[in-house]
């Protein structure tokens, strides 16, 4: 603070000569950052101005070339205009580096800016006092939008550095933005990564890595960061095949949807589990019981089973009536086609066209000798297809072996108690019923696994496209080398695949980026894949998981401490070893960058009861103040959650703002809905912009809050086989205060409340 009376101490000088000097550099990097948003705009606007038609070939393709890559550009630019520019490092050999979320080079092709991501932004990072990376000072500059608001030095030789300079270290960056309140949306962390967080986005692309860590850690937004590194140093073998983020439910990518655009990546595909088959979007979750079976290996068994009962033995012969002549084919010649079909080895539905012709070519005997005439070369070519026209015949192959979708085969699987019991012989009867819904009940979360598997059972009859494929085949390496051609002579031959520019001259359609081509094909394999709160996927999750990662090029984020899916992970091996043994390797992150360290023990406690094996993360800081419980009389637990929400928001607002979650346990939901009207609920696409809301512990994974109140403890301990996961969940969600509040006595895994 600078005294007016006696002017200004000769630090708080220095401080702010050094401001000043610093807002010039990034006023003149914005400058840069416009001329170059400008000339790309205005590039483009003349492009488009001149239309698709026209020219030569060649031409048509530079201009597309041109038209795709300045619409990146333009993204990439907008993107990473909020603190453009957050760091600087002075090093040994004089040599002065700003580090950004964009590289930006003068009008000369010299760095002004170095990306974030590049090797020459490492030590940026990987710096400390036992390892300075031959730095001399490592500067975090703190900014609003465009504008500085204050900056901090880490001096690591305070001999070449000069004794002014050791006035300006202050406040570490880190701690300063974990004071900072919540906005409902995840900030990314690029300019004050830790070095255990670096160590994971800086990871290298092949195999699997699994960052293991507690609540807290900054998993999530080193997962997110590790995939804008993985673009920026693989984009040529990445940006055909594209990167995919599966989280665990809508409200989670809203809440991280705003990090891999600041980054200057806009085009990651991302989904929630419950939307990875495309045409399906499951948001609501099974019972605990229903959830274990469903997501059990032995579903494989089950839907194969439901699949051959589908290939059916007519039990005697079959009479197809055709134009006023009743055909038949005899039970023999069904069983015959059915097990020459089978044998092929191939899915349903492709094998069906084997079955199909068998029968159609018995048909065109059996009509033969009925009409005693000669069967010559041409009945025999043209008499199945004019047999395939009639109704009858083909209602009555359909019936042996009929075409399956898997939407169909699953509905009717679950919702018809005769088919369910006839592929459900290995289940108990407990087992099968807890399978048993209605025929229009919606689709489950649990339920998108079995569709994938049943789709990878059915496949299509895909004979005719085959046949397009073949003829196309020739004409699309002529296209690829074509397009290669011109990709060399402008220049861009290490910023596009060819094959991406082939594609996108053979489809007429709009063009569309990767992640929508990607999400729209449920065969696409991905370069990479990132999958978060891993540890809740099931078995056949899993299965459903590795088709779109042929490769095993991923990255697995999550907590099995923190495991509330009954169906969900106990280990790492157990879920990855059958895909990829020996090809996946583990790293832990173990500091806790959000929970106070008050909070943390508590969540401690809990953790040494459902987990005994595990330790919880140690927390870098405090508030100073322990959580608090609060007991309600018997029947008013919701009166007096809506009592200590307005005492929390209240605070809030003395605290200059933030966000507040009430997490309860689902039993709750309907009364607390109705005592907090101001509050979203987490199925509501507001929830991440109220400042109060409403969650289950299985809404709140992966969010976090800067006042938590929890309610119900023991509901939330009672209602799943993981109770005491969720609860570890629950309290581990809060950045400054945890209030709990209970009824009857409180759960000894909470004994050290302050009450």
């Amino acid at each position: 603070m600078v005294n007016r009376q006696h002017g200004a101490s000769p630090a708080e000088a220095l401080q702010a000569a050094a401001l000043r000097a610093e807002r010039a550099y990034v006023a003149a990097l914005y400058a840069r950052l416009d001329a170059d948003r400008a000339r790309a705009e205005d590039t483009l606007r003349r492009l488009e101005s001149r239309g698709s038609a026209g020219g030569t070939r060649q031409a048509r393709t530079e201009r597309d070339i041109s038209a795709a890559e300045l619409a990146r550009t333009i993204a990439r630019l907008n993107g990473v205009d909020s603190g453009l520019c957050f760091g600087r490092v002075d090093t040994e050999d004089g040599t002065t580096l700003y580090i950004g979320r964009a590289g930006l080079r003068d009008a000369t092709y010299q760095p002004l800016l170095v990306d974030w991501r590049a090797p020459a932004a490492h030590p940026f990072y990987a710096a400390s006092p036992g390892d300075p990376h031959a730095l001399v000072r490592r500067r975090h500059l703190h900014t609003r939008g465009r504008e500085i608001t204050g900056l901090d030095d880490e001096v690591f030789d305070l001999d070449l550095i000069g004794e002014d300079a050791r006035a300006l270290v202050g406040e570490a960056a880190l701690l300063a933005s974990l004071r900072r309140g919540r906005t409902g949306r995840m900030s990314d962390v690029v300019a004050t990564i830790q070095a255990e967080q670096d160590r994971v986005i800086r990871s290298g692309l092949p195999g699997i890595l699994v960052v293991q860590g507690g609540p807290g850690t900054g998993k999530t937004v080193a997962s997110l960061h590790r995939a804008a590194y993985l673009l920026y140093a693989h984009r040529k073998t990445l940006e055909r095949r594209g990167v995919l983020v599966i989280g665990p439910n809508d409200t989670f990518l809203r809440y991280i949807g705003q990090v891999l655009p600041s980054l200057g990546e806009t085009e990651v595909a991302t989904t929630a589990l419950g939307g990875l088959f495309p045409g399906v979007h499951a948001t609501e979750a099974d019972s605990a019981e229903t959830a274990v079976v469903k997501g059990s290996p032995r579903m494989v068994e089950v839907i194969e089973a439901a699949v051959r009962n589908l290939q059916r033995d007519p039990g005697g012969d079959v009479r197809v009536p055709v134009e006023g002549v009743e055909l038949r084919l005899t039970r023999g010649q069904c069983l015959r086609a059915r097990d020459r079909a089978r044998a092929l080895g191939m899915p349903h539905n492709m094998a069906r066209n084997r079955f199909v012709t068998d029968l159609l070519d018995a048909l065109v005997r059996d009509q033969a000798a009925r009409l005693e005439r000669p069967l010559d070369d041409e009945e025999l070519r043209h008499g199945p297809a004019e047999l395939w026209r009639q109704p009858s015949v083909r209602a009555a192959i359909d019936a042996l072996w009929p075409e399956l979708a898997p939407t169909g085969l699953i509905r009717e699987l679950l919702g018809d108690a005769d088919q369910l019991r006839a592929a459900t012989t290995g289940l108990t009867e407990a087992e099968r019923a807890t399978l048993f819904r209605p025929l229009d009940a919606p689709w489950t979360v649990e339920d998108v696994p079995l569709l994938d598997e049943a789709a990878e059972l059915l496949g299509a009859d895909d004979s005719a496209e085959r046949a397009r494929a073949r003829t196309a085949e020739a004409r699309r390496a002529d296209e690829e080398e074509y397009a290669l051609g011109v990709l060399r002579i402008t220049g861009l031959e290490d910023q596009l695949d060819p094959a991406v520019l082939a594609a996108f001259h053979r489809d007429p359609a709009p063009y569309r980026t990767t992640a929508e081509r990607a999400q729209a094909d449920r065969s696409w394999a991905y370069g990479h894949v990132i999958v978060d709160e891993a540890q809740e996927l099931s078995p056949m999750a899993w299965r459903m998981v590795m088709r779109r990662i042929p490769s095993r090029s991923m990255t697995v984020v999550g907590d099995v401490a923190q495991t509330g899916s009954a169906a969900g992970a106990r280990s790492w091996g157990e879920m990855l070893d059958p895909y990829a043994k020996g090809r996946w390797r583990q790293v832990e992150l173990t500091v806790n960058y959000r929970t106070p360290s008050e909070v943390m023990a508590v969540a401690a406690d809990i953790l040494a009861a459902v987990a005994p094996g595990q330790r919880a993360p140690e927390s870098v800081r405090g508030e100073g103040t322990g959580p608090r419980a609060v007991a309600a009389p018997d029947g008013a637990l919701a009166a007096a959650v809506a009592d200590a929400v307005a005492a929390e928001l209240a605070a809030l607002e003395a605290d200059g703002g933030g966000r507040l979650a009430v997490i309860a346990a689902d039993r709750r939901l309907p009364s607390l809905t109705a005592a907090l009207p101001r509050a979203a609920t987490g199925t509501h696409r507001a929830a991440l912009d109220s400042d109060v809301v409403l969650l289950t512990t299985r809404q709140a994974k992966g969010l976090e809050f800067d006042r938590v109140v929890l309610a119900d403890p023991a509901g939330i301990l009672a209602q799943s086989p993981k109770g005491g996961h969720d609860l570890y969940v629950a309290v581990t969600r809060v950045t400054r205060q945890l209030t709990v509040v209970h009824e009857g006595e409180l759960p000894e895994v909470l004994s050290g409340l302050v009450r």
